[in-house]
């Protein structure tokens, strides 16, 4: 590792080591950043289901599950502004578009039609109903009840746990405090994938250790990942490229595809169509808005198959979803 990276590790390390352990374990896993919820971790997931099983295999069940993310991110926000769960639900039993005075959105009050349904062979059950009964009946400020947050993780769980398909070495750098991977877990996915998380931060390692005894975790560098070439099927990343100057996000990236053998699937929090990547220091790390285009380009030069999914044109295209807590979000999917 040349000098200029051991610099930035050195920074990165500092900037995360002086937070407070306890803060990581919960970092990124509530509310709209909820795995459960969040449209990228769910296209992670996705990602990896059709890794093991194809495109087509569980189609209907990725779509339902998308639906139940954007019903669920709506509720999120209309309850936390003090929304009233009664109002709402009676405005959806009646077909009504607003609840006194607040836009019901299209694809909520289809999707309240559409169930309960059955999806790939799995019974999905009326969960905004489920979601707004129990934020009627609870104390204190509504919110979403975790039974329904958890409706999904049910379904495939179960969906999966018959299932036998050869195993997948899924790698994932700045996996923190097993932020996903507990919900991987949760899902029933890591039964069928051989994982190893890496994190530079040894509080996020030592969370993920202590909350997953049995899985693979260990402290490492995405500038210099300890790993023969093509050693892992697939790599999952999130969150990380925005943190790393130009110059450690082209070497990160590198890492990553040398020892990716089928595909990598990438979450941006901050990406824009740009023509430059706008950099921003602060302290010791970084907080960039990076160019898709020249982000993409990065990657080409590793794998022939290049997809960048902007998260809310996604969403408009395959639901009809307005916006999204961040306009900015992108997944990316390299293959080969």
């Amino acid at each position: 590792m040349d000098e200029l990276l051991q610099r930035e590790t050195e920074g990165l390390i500092r900037s995360w080591m002086r937070h407070d352990q306890e803060m990581l374990r919960g970092y990124l896993v509530a509310d709209v950043e909820d795995p459960r919820i969040n449209f990228q971790s769910l296209l992670t997931r996705h990602f990896l289901i059709e890794a093991l099983f194809g495109p087509r295999r569980f189609a209907a069940l990725k779509l339902a599950e998308l639906r139940f993310a954007a019903a669920m991110n709506w509720l999120h926000s209309f309850l936390g502004e003090a929304g009233d769960a009664d109002a709402a639900l009676h405005a959806l039993r009646v077909g009504a578009d607003n609840a006194e005075g607040i836009e019901i959105p299209h694809h909520l009050r289809l999707t309240f039609g559409g169930l309960p349904t059955r999806a790939t062979g799995s019974w999905v059950p009326h969960y905004i109903r489920k979601a707004l009964e129990s934020a009627r009946t609870g104390t204190g400020k509504p919110a979403l009840a975790a039974p329904v947050l958890s409706t999904f993780q049910g379904l495939w769980r179960r969906r999966l746990d018959k299932e036998r398909p050869a195993r997948l070495a899924v790698f994932e750098p700045a996996c923190g405090s097993a932020n996903d991977y507990r919900f991987i877990e949760a899902f029933g996915i890591a039964r069928v994938v051989d994982y190893t998380g890496m994190d530079l931060c040894e509080k996020n390692v030592l969370n993920a250790q202590a909350l997953f005894p049995h899985a693979r975790f260990a402290v490492g560098n995405a500038f210099s990942i300890e790993a023969d070439d093509r050693a892992f099927d697939c790599c999952i990343v999130h969150d990380l490229f925005e943190h790393l100057s130009p110059a450690g996000m082209e070497a990160a990236i590198g890492e990553i595809c040398r020892v990716t053998r089928r595909g990598v699937c990438v979450g941006f929090f901050n990406m824009d169509e740009i023509d430059e990547h706008i950099v921003r220091t602060v302290d010791d790390y970084h907080w960039n808005t990076l160019s898709m285009e020249r982000t993409k380009a990065v990657f080409e030069r590793h794998f022939p198959v290049v997809r960048v999914i902007h998260i809310e044109s996604f969403l408009r295209w395959r639901l009809g979803c307005g916006e999204t807590h961040n306009p900015r979000a992108y997944t990316l999917v390299a293959s080969s």
